[in-house]
């Protein structure tokens, strides 16, 4: 993060970009919020962007400083999301490429999002670790899960469980997760070799598995109980399930594994709530530097609305904007009139 040398005179802030995010998720960036503000220039706006070096820590530390989460006895889910940038030019844009993306299942113009989402044991849910995914580095989206994983742990957070789906499922992944003795729930490839007993390794999707689980040795990893998870049209998806202590991967079955799987969905709320609600994808800089800093805030005002709604200070994350917006509404309808109306006869 950058360090001021002295105290600041800049007229846009972390805490009025933030607000203005919250305010106006779809608007058209810095143009926009200084139509808005009127003296605040947009010029300073993208300088504010430009300038400031928040990072992955500096979320962390604002979450655990305030004590709103619990480091001890959570679940951490990893994901990552495409911001879409559909009608940008790639030569203009640093950061930008083709990814695949399963909601239009093909590569499409973007910049990939991958985030570390927390559980904490007292009930509140936020990211707490991200990368911005940069080709330029030469890393794979594993080896940044990797990094991640070990940040948090080296700041402090002990989470009991791990989930994410097959993507991250990887034999360095999970060796990874059993050596910091991590228990994990991962959505698995139906191709992945396992061993039942003393049997021949078989694809995953050979096996027979009961809705309480079945415990089998995965290539490369050990022993982990699968469960199946069955659909209408008959396609099947497949998850591990791991404990540190055989015991309780013994008796873990049904509604353990749907408690973690119901858990993990979360990431994906999160994904959608930070586009709709928060501008996540929403900016029209270009810059590296600049692209980073609305990320930043904007993750931090997604967890101003899940702090409001921890707070019980509104119901559900999409209750601020409805709320915000329903006088302006009301006095719209109720008393604005129409210059094309016409009496009717």
């Amino acid at each position: 993060m950058r360090i001021p040398s002295k105290p600041s005179t800049a007229h846009c802030t972390q805490d009025l970009y933030v607000r203005y995010l919250l305010a106006q998720p779809k608007g058209d960036g810095c143009s926009h919020m200084a139509e808005i503000l009127q003296d605040v220039s947009h010029d300073s706006i993208n300088r504010f962007l430009l300038r400031e070096r928040y990072e992955p820590k500096d979320l962390f530390d604002l979450l655990v400083g305030n004590g709103w989460v619990e480091l001890t006895g959570g679940i951490v889910s990893a994901d990552d999301t495409i911001l879409e940038k559909l009608y940008s030019n790639p030569k203009k844009m640093d950061l930008l490429g083709y990814y695949w993306s399963s909601k239009y299942s093909k590569p499409i113009l973007g910049i990939p999002l991958i985030t570390l989402y927390y559980s904490s044991p007292n009930g509140l849910r936020v990211p707490i670790n991200y990368r911005i995914y940069d080709k330029q580095e030469g890393k794979t989206k594993n080896q940044y899960l990797q990094e991640m994983l070990q940040e948090v742990l080296d700041w402090g957070l002990r989470p009991t469980t791990f989930t994410s789906d097959a993507w991250y499922a990887s034999k360095a992944n999970l060796n990874l997760l059993k050596d910091v003795q991590m228990g994990f729930l991962v959505g698995v490839a139906k191709n992945r070799q396992v061993r039942v007993g003393a049997q021949q390794y078989q694809r995953v999707d050979n096996l027979i598995i009961s809705e309480q689980g079945l415990h089998v040795h995965l290539k490369g990893v050990g022993i982990v109980k699968f469960f199946c998870q069955r659909f209408k049209n008959g396609s099947c998806r497949y998850y591990l399930l791991y404990a540190p202590d055989p015991k309780e991967l013994a008796y873990a079955g049904k509604a353990e594994f749907e408690h973690l799987h119901t858990l993990h969905w979360g990431i994906e709320c999160f994904h959608r709530a930070g586009k709709q609600l928060c501008g996540l994808q929403r900016f029209r800089v270009r810059l590296t530097e600049a692209v980073h800093t609305h990320v930043f805030c904007a993750l931090r005002a997604f967890v101003e609305l899940e702090l409001q709604v921890w707070h019980q200070q509104i119901d559900n994350w999409y209750a601020l904007q409805r709320n915000l917006y329903q006088e302006v509404a009301r006095q719209f309808i109720l008393e604005q009139p129409l210059l094309g109306s016409m009496a009717l006869t």
